[in-house]
């Protein structure tokens, strides 16, 4: 069974959100300092998990957003005459 990597992402994203709060409580140093190694840490974690997950879809950048589709257009192409 092959894990999502949703749950990389919410933990890394907590721990860093935490680690904001702390330094803006003058939390010791030692804490940040460490935490912010294990978020560094993780980062690279969620990277390597999200860019080795085996998502495949059917969409195209033809399907643009699917919230709100467009219908593909034809740009033409003018001859200019330059001086």
């Amino acid at each position: 069974m092959k894990s999502s990597p949703f749950p990389y992402i919410a933990i890394t994203t907590l721990l860093l959100i935490t680690i904001t709060i702390m330094c803006a409580m003058d939390f010791p140093f030692n804490w940040i300092f460490y935490l912010t190694v294990l978020g560094q840490i993780l980062l690279v974690v969620m990277v390597y998990k999200v860019l080795t997950d085996d998502y495949t879809t059917d969409k195209t950048f033809e399907n643009f957003y699917e919230d709100r589709p467009v219908e593909p257009f034809e740009v033409l192409i003018e001859k200019e005459k330059f001086r």
